[in-house]
């Protein structure tokens, strides 16, 4: 797959069940789909997923996790041991209920992590700044040259270094480092004089611009629907009915109306433009049937295998088929990759302002 869109509604996916599920059998199954997708892109020269550099992040997150709601949670029946005093949410009775709970937690931040590595590997840095909504495109320009400026002054500084040790220089006190950081600082000014006269040339904030009356009626129609989704949300909290739903979906609309004028106000052109391909359409197909697929089984699932709590005493997770079955489709991506295609996309691609 290709297009942006598509892998954002595979990460939708992912995030849903891992989010609608404290089971730890569907979470191993979506972690293990996740990883399988990740190895298919490196190997297909799509990406630079290495599955291996996370795991020292995701032992930690997964310790901590543990850690955290075994200290805090003092709740079942399977005792490991106390923790004597008086020590506040510390003190009390470590079961093993807990930390199972808390390694599910661990679990759940690991696969979002995972997730969202993928779509980090998968999609270049200009196709994600490029799905944000053309009324904010100086927010997309400042949000590109920000990704873009660590891994370059990163490259840069490792030139610099390879330059000073060929010439013999070592790195004893802090005065040795003066050589690194003052050529480094020097680079990255010229760095943006150079980036700041390209997007000069190339005629950014510079282009023809509406008035501030044309851009006014749109604000008030997003503040206008920011008050209808506030009310609604209120008049849902204290009573559900008709008039705060209908609330919401004004609110929502207004609010996409004004971000669509504001939009079409600020034209912006692209060298190159993703065709939405076969794959691309079958992977935001399989993403939507699973996300129709768990929202139709959540009621039938929610007592049986999805809402797992292990207290107050520790028990064997129940696995539905049907429901592991539908998981198994976040491996789309995986499986509908092309290997060896030798077209190489990294997160670190540069962004020119120009497309903005």
């Amino acid at each position: 797959m290709k297009q942006p869109w598509a892998w954002v509604g595979w990460l939708v996916t992912t995030l849903v069940i891992l989010s609608i599920t404290r089971n730890p059998l569907y979470l191993l199954l979506v972690l293990l789909c996740i990883v399988f997708v990740g190895i298919t892109l490196r190997q297909s020269g799509a990406g630079l997923f290495r599955p291996f550099s996370l795991w020292k992040l995701a032992a930690w997150i997964i310790m901590l996790a543990t850690i955290f709601n075994a200290l805090t949670s003092h709740y079942g029946l399977t005792v490991l041991f106390t923790i004597p005093g008086k020590f506040p949410l510390i003190s009390g009775h470590v079961t093993l209920e807990a930390v199972v709970y808390g390694l599910t937690n661990g679990l759940v931040l690991t696969g979002m992590l995972a997730s969202f590595n993928v779509l980090n590997q998968a999609i270049p840095v200009r196709d994600m700044v490029g799905l944000i909504p053309r009324a904010f495109f100086p927010l997309a320009v400042v949000t590109s040259i920000a990704v873009t400026y660590l891994p370059t002054t990163m490259r840069q500084f490792r030139q610099i270094r390879e330059a000073q040790a060929i010439r013999g220089h070592q790195m004893r006190t802090l005065r040795d480092w003066l050589p690194l950081w003052i050529p480094l600082l020097v680079g990255g000014l010229e760095h943006a004089m150079q980036l700041a006269e390209a997007m000069t040339a190339r005629g950014f904030a510079s282009s023809k611009t509406h008035s501030s009356d044309s851009q006014i009626y749109p604000r008030l129609v997003m503040v206008l629907g920011l008050f209808l989704l506030a009310g609604g949300w209120i008049i849902q909290l204290g009573n559900s009915s008709k008039a705060g739903l209908l609330m919401l979906l004004a609110g929502a609309i207004f609010i996409l109306g004004g971000l669509w004028s504001l939009g079409h106000m600020s034209p912006r052109t692209a060298y190159h433009r993703h065709v939405w391909g076969w794959k691309d359409r079958l992977g935001l197909g399989i993403a939507a049937a699973i996300l129709l697929l768990c929202t139709l089984t959540i009621p039938v699932l929610e007592k049986e295998t999805l809402f797992y709590d292990p207290y107050p005493l520790i028990s064997l997770p129940a696995f539905n088929p049907f429901l592991g079955i539908v998981i198994l489709g976040v491996i789309a991506p995986g499986l509908m990759a092309n290997r060896h295609n030798g077209e190489r996309q990294t997160s670190h691609e540069a962004v020119h302002p120009a497309e903005f």
